[in-house]
């Protein structure tokens, strides 16, 4: 069987649409090619999207704090327009040394970090590594502890398994030619996304190289690790979370916080799980008065 309807994203045809396609530049690093976009001034702020996403989700958010803020964000390994790397290494490890690669090849070490959903575990997996040193952690709807229950049982299994054909990533892509099917995965997240928002998302997943590494990452993906090195973590961490959460639920913040009690837990009324999406305006601002309390924001004088 061949589907032949897919696309896969290129930047000489999907970069002239891009969100903030002006701040879009490529750098090799850690033997891959990066789509980084660098925006603003002052203080270093790294922004790590999830599994699945890219650049695209931060269109609205990363200008607001630009206005205070030099903000770097890539496109992860295999998401958007960066290649993947070898699929032992599309792991947290992986990711995290890789990640590491580039800041250290662009010449940035960020101040603070926001990490959506699986962004935040490569984000608290880099600073456990030391990979760099910030002096805040924001995590939006953040994905850091396993999966509970029989979905923890069957969930890196079958990720495994589609991941290892390649027909299956064709399949998902094609099906993502039915708007309606892309309706469905955003509003089961709990979120609701305008009329763009869906877009981006539909081509994202009409591109199978993007689903074969969404789906390599979730086969190699492992907390275990995480979760027992939680209490090692040295800077503040801020859970941003998203009352109306369908992919992270909100009871995962006091788990966070039981193992790191240090932890600080903000509640999002009526938001999903890409609040930083829906209400990017709010999620600047409760941004802004966490960084601030840390001391991080620009002397206005």
């Amino acid at each position: 069987m061949r589907f032949t309807l897919t696309r896969r994203l290129d930047w000489t045809r999907d970069g002239d649409s891009w969100p903030n396609r002006g701040a879009s530049r490529f750098v090799t690093a850690g033997g891959i090619r990066w789509h980084v976009q660098l925006m603003g001034q002052g203080p270093v702020l790294l922004l790590l999207h999830g599994t699945g996403a890219s650049t695209h989700s931060w269109r609205d958010l990363a200008p607001l704090l630009a206005e205070h803020f030099t903000i770097i964000a890539p496109d992860l390994p295999g998401h958007g327009f960066t290649e993947a790397l070898p699929y032992a290494q599309m792991s947290l490890p992986g990711m995290s040394a890789a990640l590491g690669a580039l800041l250290e090849r662009i010449g940035h070490r960020p101040v603070a970090v926001i990490g959506h959903s699986a962004g935040a575990a490569i984000m608290v997996r880099a600073v456990l590594e030391a990979q760099f040193i910030p002096h805040a952690l924001v995590a939006l709807n953040g994905a850091l502890l396993p999966w509970r229950g029989v979905p923890g049982r069957v969930f890196s299994p079958t990720a495994q398994l589609f991941a290892s054909v390649p027909v299956v990533s064709r399949f998902l892509s094609w099906h993502a030619l039915d708007r309606k099917a892309i309706e469905g995965l955003v509003a089961n997240t709990g979120s609701r996304l305008d009329e763009a928002g869906i877009e981006f998302y539909r081509r994202l997943v009409a591109d199978p190289d993007h689903i074969r590494a969404t789906l390599t990452m979730m086969a190699n993906w492992d907390l275990e690790p995480l979760a027992r090195a939680l209490p090692e973590l040295a800077p503040p961490l801020f859970l941003v979370v998203g009352e109306n959460d369908g992919t992270v639920s909100p009871r995962e913040a006091e788990r966070v916080r039981e193992r790191l009690p240090s932890t600080e837990i903000h509640r999002l009324s009526g938001l999903g799980h890409l609040a930083h999406e829906e209400r990017p305006q709010d999620v600047a601002v409760l941004i802004g008065e966490l960084l601030g309390r840390a001391g991080l924001l620009p002397d206005p004088s």
